[in-house]
């Protein structure tokens, strides 16, 4: 992991190599992000305040930072030309990078850090999590915009950053190389756990193999559509654009829907303990689907439109399925507070997954309302 002494020159110079113009002010550390640092940083030009996000990407995450940062500037370009095209000013609703002093929207520091800097998005703001059914339609909204934005795009000019990030058929060997192994003799324990998720493999694996014989089209996809990576404006509610774009990839259009159902739709927390509290909120569905749905209407293929709900399904069963195989490893991926902790993740997820698969005629007529 690269160390850096964070101070208000060093953070300075980073930015004049960005090409940020103006008398700088000072910094703050943002610390709402889990992989990347990221900085806001202030300068005074033209008689007023300007404000920047600087992030110093994790490189030990994103093996090719260059790739990543390929993706993004390529897709924000093809959205930001898509909305000027209709005659609106696309400031605030696409991300704008800066481009460093060598014309690229990357610099690496002088202690190998791996940099970018992009314009702070006026009056915005996130939520980690709500129960607004306004908000959430909103981020409905907010996905499916970037997916009609994209829908044209050629998605073969985009770097594969995270390899089979969503080939749940991989995860499921993972998990069984886990189980065989038991590295962390915690097998035993677990029984009931891995006779579940295993009789979840075949529905589970249906899509990834769909897609594999052509019957679902791969398209550029943000692989983690949490409500948090859409930026809503703060008067009005109303999304603006979507950020993080780090997992920009080819992927399906149904495990975008189906992440984002995993999240926002939970009507628990990701690892909560009291198993009773854990199900899918159909309200908290409907809202997501109008939104999302309510934007694709002619763009979406039959099968995507068919496999919509079960990509709600498959993404909780994966997540799931990866907390249990760490655990069984000895926690050795995401990080943890304590010992059981992947394991009340995957637990959480299982509960989770079979409550949508018993609801799945339900969410599929859900799903027709808004598609047909």
């Amino acid at each position: 992991m690269i160390k850096e002494n964070i101070t208000n020159d060093f953070i300075e110079d980073i930015c004049r190599e960005f090409g940020l113009e103006g008398d700088f002010k000072y910094f703050e550390t943002l610390t709402n992000g889990h992989i990347n640092t990221s900085f806001k940083v202030y300068f005074y030009r033209d008689g007023e305040m300007k404000d920047y996000c600087l992030q110093r990407i994790n490189s030990y995450v994103f093996k090719n930072p260059e790739q990543v940062m390929e993706n993004i500037s390529v897709i924000t370009e093809y959205i930001r030309n898509k909305i000027k095209a209709t005659g609106v000013t696309a400031k605030r609703l696409v991300l704008h990078f800066q481009t460093a002093s060598d014309g690229k929207f990357y610099y690496v520091g002088p202690n190998g850090g791996f940099w970018r800097c992009s314009r702070f998005i006026d009056d915005s703001e996130t939520y980690n999590e709500t129960d607004n059914l306004g908000i959430i339609e909103e981020a409905g909204k907010a996905f499916g915009d970037f997916q009609l934005r994209l829908a044209d795009f050629p998605v073969k000019k985009l770097n594969i950053t995270i390899p089979h990030f969503h080939n749940t058929i991989m995860r499921y060997e993972a998990f069984d190389e886990a189980v065989k192994n038991d590295s962390a003799r915690r097998a035993h324990g677990v029984l009931r756990e891995i006779e579940e998720f295993s009789a979840l493999r075949e529905t589970a694996t249906e899509m990834y193999k769909m897609q594999r014989c052509g019957e679902l089209p791969l398209k550029v996809t943000h692989n983690d559509t949490k409500c948090n990576n859409v930026l809503f404006d703060k008067k009005t509610g109303e999304y603006l654009c979507v950020i993080d774009l780090d997992t920009v990839m080819p992927g399906l259009v149904g495990f975008d829907f189906g992440d984002a159902i995993r999240f926002i739709a939970n009507s628990a927390k990701e690892d909560e303990r009291d198993l009773e509290k854990v199900g899918l909120d159909f309200g908290k569905f409907d809202a997501f689907a109008k939104g999302f749905i309510g934007k694709l209407k002619g763009v979406l293929t039959r099968n995507e439109k068919d496999t919509l709900a079960l990509g709600a399904f498959t993404m909780t069963a994966e997540c799931g399925l990866r907390f249990l195989t760490d655990y069984l490893n000895g926690d050795v991926y995401f990080k943890t507070a304590y010992p059981e902790h992947n394991l009340d993740r995957a637990r959480c997820q299982l509960t989770l997954a079979k409550d949508m698969l018993s609801k799945l005629d339900e969410m599929k007529a859900i799903v027709s309302k808004y598609a047909d």
